[in-house]
């Protein structure tokens, strides 16, 4: 007798409806905005409570709308893309903290250094595109230390302070659409 194999469902990233963006303090007055308009995402599972979530981040596509700093920004004083192309995430838990609210905690990986972080995520729901194509969303933010990650290239001001802070906040608003394999 033969055994059926049941398809394994995956959510594959909408990139067409996704964006993956951070924010950091420049001169201790303002904030500076960037985006990495390359990345992919997968939930691996039907049930996103269990599903292991993998985030691949293509860290030459760095975008800040000014090419000087998106040319430093890919160099050894922060990237470096040339020895470590990727940026990635994987996930280890994705906590309830209310009915549409939750924490996911994983291993982000910059420059070879792997750290945990937990990121918050707001589940937007399910729901079908005009062409009957099942779709998930997710907008999801946190907080990192770059220089726990080796981004550690900084300027000193004469007024006191710095040029870069050394907190970046994340931010992602990411659609999904269901695929099963």
């Amino acid at each position: 007798m033969e055994t059926m194999v049941q398809p394994q469902t995956q959510w594959a990233l909408d990139a067409a409806h996704s964006e993956l963006t951070f924010k950091v303090r420049h001169l201790m007055i303002s904030n500076v905005k960037g985006e990495f308009r390359k990345f992919t995402a997968t939930i691996a599972g039907e049930d996103f409570n269990t599903a292991p979530v993998t985030v691949v981040v293509d860290a030459a596509s760095v975008f800040t709308n000014e090419d000087n700093r998106d040319a430093h920004l890919r160099n050894a004083d922060f990237f470096d893309v040339e020895k470590f192309p990727e940026i990635r995430f994987q996930s280890t838990a994705f906590t309830k903290i209310s009915s549409n609210r939750y924490h996911l905690t994983g291993q982000l990986t910059i420059k070879d250094i792997s750290k945990e972080v937990t990121l918050e995520v707001e589940f937007g729901g399910v729901n079908k595109d005009p062409w009957g194509n099942e779709k998930a969303a997710f907008s999801v933010s946190g907080k990192i230390n770059r220089k726990e990650w080796g981004l550690n290239w900084n300027a000193a001001l004469e007024t006191g302070g710095v040029l870069v802070s050394e907190e970046v906040k994340i931010s992602a608003d990411v659609q999904f659409a269901k695929v099963t394999a």
